[in-house]
């Protein structure tokens, strides 16, 4: 049994991985933005705890981590949050996954949402600091964010997934792949004994494919990094 935080988990992909990993016999973590988003929830009996906080806030991205740390280290943090329009786009997908992992205590597997769009990011920075990066660019930042940290520190495995464009709020209803496969690559690299690679794979349904090339270079995610910090003012140890 394994303990697990799942951000944004009130609906879409993040509620159907929570799920999977309730029904599993797991001791899950749910984050929503609002008390209100509770309501979207099927039965938080079922959950070992909730945080709450509007990841789009850096002073609530800092809560949701302060109430995330006092369930103590967890197996495995799936940044599962994310959306599609600017300017919220680059601090839900990319500031919020890097403050919450730079807050909390390291867990053992780290697993944020990436997007086949992360193709079309761009590489200039200075449009995460105006706050005029789109959809794109953070999904690009934030598979950068996972690859760099893959071997950062011992003892923590990181990987991005590409859930695929599947028929959710976000995705809308002509999204053509597969909504209940969107989900099984994120349950199975949080619990699964046997990932290979362990640690820094971009996947896409339980098999990994070669990301942007800005996310595998080396002076590009320390770039990334130092900006994220000064940006956000929290330090990655």
């Amino acid at each position: 049994m394994a303990l697990i935080l799942v951000t944004g988990a009130s609906s879409g992909l993040g509620r159907n991985t929570a799920n999977a990993l309730a029904d599993d016999g797991h001791d899950v973590v749910i984050h929503v933005r609002s008390p209100a988003r509770l309501t979207y929830v099927d039965d938080t009996a079922r959950w070992k705890g909730v945080v709450v906080g509007d990841l789009a806030e850096l002073d609530e991205i800092r809560g949701v981590a302060r109430q995330a740390v006092e369930f103590g280290r967890f197996d495995a943090v799936i940044h599962n949050a994310g959306v599609l329009h600017s300017p919220e786009a680059v601090t839900v997908n990319t500031v919020a996954p890097y403050v919450l992992t730079a807050l909390m205590d390291k867990p053992a597997r780290l697993i944020y949402l990436s997007s086949s769009m992360h193709r079309a990011g761009s590489t200039d920075l200075e449009l995460l600091a105006a706050g005029t990066a789109s959809y794109d660019d953070s999904k690009l930042w934030v598979t950068t964010l996972a690859l760099a940290l893959a071997s950062r520190w011992q003892g923590t495995s990181s990987h991005a997934v590409d859930p695929g464009w599947v028929p959710t709020r976000m995705g809308g209803p002509g999204a053509s792949d597969d909504l209940a496969a969107g989900h099984r690559t994120q349950v199975w690299l949080a619990t699964d004994h046997d990932v290979t690679p362990g640690t820094g794979g971009y996947w896409y349904h339980e098999q990994t494919q070669t990301p942007h090339p800005a996310s595998q270079d080396k002076e590009f995610q320390a770039r990334l990094i130092q900006v994220l910090e000064n940006h956000t003012g929290v330090p990655l140890d």
